[in-house]
C-alpha cells in the first residue's frame, strides 16, 4: 500500500510523464552583480598589515584610508585622522560583538525603584540598572554623573569608571508597546522574545525580523506574515520550515523559491504552484498529499524535516553568494545594494565595507546591527541613524559622536553614556562649543600616546594606541559567553548545560493541545531545560496546524543559526564550469555550489 512506501516516494506525482522543468524562462528582473574578482580588482591595495590579535595578514586599501579621513573629526581646521585598523575584520567584529548580549536574561530588581524585572544584567553589577520606563523618565539626570577629563589617565579607564556609575537600561527597547520581554527592538507591538526586531507586531522568538506580523521562530525574515521557522525570507505569507523565499505564499520545507505558491519539499523553483519534490500536481492532488503528511503531528513533522534536510543538501543548487538586485557587492545575503564589500545580511546599503546585519547604510564601515539610514560612520554596534560618528554602541538618532554609549538625539559628544538631547559634552560634563572644540583635540592627542589594553581571547595587550580603537572586550559589562560573539565565534564549546531532568513526552498533535498547556513547563528534548509556552503562540500553532515545539527557544534559535553559513568567504571552483569563485560554502562541504552565470542558466 502507498502508506507503506518511503515518504519521498509517497510524495511523487500521482501520474507519470512529468519533467521537472527548472529552466523555465521567466519574465523576471534578473540581478546584475559584479563578481568577486571584478570587485577586488577595482581596489588598489596600498598597505599590508598583520592583525595584532590573531596574527593573520590583512589589507588596507586606499579607499578605506579615504573613508577614515572622511569620518575623522576636525577642530580649528585640523583633522584628527583615525589610524588604519590594527585588527583584521574578523577580530574587529568579534571585539564589537563582545559588547552585545542578545538573549541571556536575568531576574533582578531595579536599582531605582526596587521593582522586579527581567534584565540583561544580573543582580550585583557595579553599575545601577533601571527598568526601561524608569530609564527614559525624568527621575534621574545623566549629567549628574559628569566628570572632568584627567589627561594623566588612559581614556578607557576613565570611560569604564563612568560606565560603572551611569544607570543602564534593563533591556534595549525603543518605542515598543507591550513588548517588555524583547531586546534591541524598535517600534515593536505585542511581541515576545523578539530579538533585534523593527516594526513587528504579534511576533515571537524571532531574530532580526523586520516589519512582519504573526511570525514565530524566524531568523532574518522581512515584510512577511504568518511565517514559521523561516530563514532569509522576504515578502512572504503563510510559509514554514523554509530558507531563501521571496514573494512566496503557503510553501513548506522549501529552499530558494521566488514567486511560488503552495509548494512542498522543493528547491530552486520560480513562479510555480502546487509542486512537490519539484514536480507538478493538480490542486486536489497537492492538497491530498499535504493532508497525508499529517504535519500537525510532531513525530510526522520530524520525519518530513529529516527528508527536507537531506533533499536540500543533495538536490539543491547553491549560488556562490546570495545577492539580489546588487551591483559590485561581495559577501552573502545582500539585497538592493551597491559597492558593498565583505557585507553579510545587508539591505539597501551603498558604498560600505565590513557590514553585519545592517540596513540602509551609506558610506559606512565596520558596523553591526545598525539601521535607519546610518551615514559616514565607523565601528558601530546596535545603533540607529548615526551620522559622522565612530566607536559608538546602543546609540540612536545622533551625529558627530565619538566613543558614546546609550546616547540619544545628541550631537558633538565625546565619551558620554546615557545622554538624551546632549550637545558639547565630554564624559557627561557640559561644555560650551569653544571649550568642547579645545578639549577634545587634547583628549585625542592623549589617546594617540596612550597604549591600548585589550584582553580577551587574543594573545594579550596590543602594541597600539587608544585613538582609533573600539572599546576593549575586557571592560564589557557582559561575560563573553553571554554575548553574540560567543554565538558566532565561541571561545568554548557550549553543549547546552543539560540539566538533570528526564525529558517528558510533550503532546504530539496540535489537536490535543489547548491553552492549559501554558500552565505547566515543558522540558526541552535536547538540553533538558524547562520552558513555557505563552497563549499567543499556542493560538498561532492552532491556527496554522503546527505542533507545539519540543525544544526550548534557545535551542531552536541555535539550530536555525547552524543552518546559516559562517560569515567567511572561501575560494573554491564552480561545480558546473570549474571557474574559480568565492563563497561562504567551504570546499569540503557537499552542496553543489555554482557561479552566478551557471546558477542563472539552470534556475531560469
Amino acid at each position: 500500500m502507498e502508506a507503506d512506501l518511503p515518504l519521498e516516494k509517497r510524495l511523487r506525482p500521482l501520474w507519470p510523464g512529468h519533467s521537472t522543468g527548472l529552466s523555465f524562462a521567466l519574465s523576471y528582473s534578473i540581478v546584475q552583480r559584479a563578481n568577486v574578482q571584478r570587485a577586488t580588482n577595482s581596489l588598489q591595495s596600498i598597505m599590508q598589515k598583520t592583525c595584532t590579535t590573531c596574527s593573520l595578514p590583512f589589507e588596507i586599501t586606499d579607499e578605506e584610508l579615504q573613508f577614515l579621513q572622511k569620518v575623522s573629526p576636525t577642530f580649528s581646521g585640523k583633522t584628527y585622522t583615525i589610524p588604519p585598523p590594527s585588527l583584521c575584520p574578523q577580530c574587529r567584529v568579534q571585539r564589537r560583538m563582545a559588547w552585545r548580549n542578545d538573549r541571556t536574561f536575568h531576574k533582578r530588581t531595579s536599582s531605582l525603584s526596587g521593582k522586579e524585572m527581567v534584565s540583561l544584567y544580573p543582580e550585583g553589577t557595579p553599575f545601577p540598572v533601571y527598568h526601561t520606563d524608569e530609564w527614559w523618565s525624568d527621575q534621574w539626570n545623566p549629567m549628574d554623573y559628569g566628570r572632568e577629563y584627567d589627561l594623566s589617565r588612559p581614556f578607557f579607564d576613565q570611560w569604564r569608571d563612568l560606565m560603572n556609575a551611569v544607570p543602564r537600561r534593563n533591556m534595549d527597547l525603543i518605542n515598543c508597546e507591550n513588548s517588555q520581554y524583547c531586546n534591541y527592538c524598535g517600534d515593536d507591538k505585542n511581541c515576545y522574545l523578539d530579538i533585534a526586531g523593527e516594526g513587528n507586531e504579534d511576533c515571537f522568538y524571532n531574530l532580526f525580523t523586520k516589519y512582519s506580523t504573526n511570525c514565530v521562530d524566524c531568523t532574518f525574515t522581512y515584510k512577511s506574515t504568518l511565517c514559521y521557522e523561516t530563514i532569509q525570507c522576504y515578502n512572504s505569507y503563510g510559509c514554514r520550515n523554509s530558507m531563501y523565499l521571496e514573494d512566496c505564499s503557503d510553501c513548506a520545507f522549501c529552499f530558494d523559491l521566488k514567486g511560488c505558491k503552495n509548494c512542498l519539499l522543493s528547491t530552486n523553483l520560480r513562479n510555480k504552484e502546487y509542486y512537490i519534490l519539484n514536480e507538478p500536481h493538480s490542486k486536489e492532488e497537492y492538497e491530498k498529499k499535504v493532508l497525508e503528511l499529517n504535519l500537525g503531528s510532531y513525530q510526522a513533522l520530524q520525519s518530513v524535516h529529516e527528508l527536507w534536510e537531506k533533499m536540500r543538501i543533495e538536490k539543491g543548487l547553491y549560488r556562490d553568494m546570495y545577492i539580489l538586485n546588487c551591483e559590485n557587492c561581495t559577501g552573502n545575503n545582500i539585497q538592493n545594494s551597491q559597492n558593498c564589500l565583505h557585507a553579510f545580511n545587508a539591505v539597501d546599503c551603498r558604498d560600505c565595507r565590513h557590514l553585519y546585519d545592517v540596513m540602509e547604510a551609506t558610506d559606512c564601515q565596520d558596523m553591526n546591527y545598525s539601521l535607519y539610514k546610518p551615514e559616514v560612520s565607523y565601528e558601530m554596534i546596535s545603533t540607529l541613524n548615526l551620522r559622522y560618528s565612530a566607536f559608538c554602541m546602543a546609540t540612536h538618532y545622533s551625529n558627530n559622536l565619538f566613543y558614546c554609549d546609550l546616547t540619544e538625539n545628541s550631537s558633538n559628544c565625546f565619551g558620554c553614556i546615557g545622554l538624551n538631547h546632549g550637545e558639547y559634552c565630554i564624559l557627561n560634563k557640559q561644555y560650551s562649543k569653544d571649550e568642547y572644540g579645545a578639549l577634545v583635540p587634547r583628549i585625542i592627542e592623549n589617546m594617540q600616546n596612550t597604549p591600548y589594553k585589550n584582553s580577551g581571547p587574543g594573545p594579550g595587550p596590543d602594541p597600539i594606541m587608544e585613538w582609533g580603537q573600539f572599546f576593549p572586550m575586557h571592560i564589557s559589562p557582559f561575560p563573553y559567553e553571554e554575548t553574540v560573539a560567543q554565538e558566532y565565534m565561541p571561545s568554548t564549546t557550549d553543549e547546552g548545560n543539560k540539566e538533570n531532568i528526564e525529558p517528558g513526552p510533550g503532546p504530539d498533535h496540535i489537536s490535543d493541545v489547548d491553552e492549559s498547556i501554558c500552565e505547566t513547563p515543558l522540558t526541552c528534548e535536547a538540553t533538558g531545560k524547562q520552558f513555557k509556552l505563552i497563549p499567543q503562540e499556542v493560538a498561532f500553532y492552532k491556527q496554522q496546524g503546527i505542533p507545539v515545539p519540543h525544544l526550548c527557544p534557545d535551542e531552536r534559535h541555535r539550530r536555525r543559526l547552524a543552518r546559516r553559513n559562517p560569515r567567511t568567504l572561501h575560494a573554491r571552483t564552480c561545480s558546473t564550469c570549474s571557474k574559480e569563485i568565492e563563497t561562504t560554502y567551504s570546499p569540503e562541504r557537499p552542496e553543489r555550489v555554482v557561479c552566478e552565470e551557471c546558477y542563472l542558466k539552470e534556475v531560469y
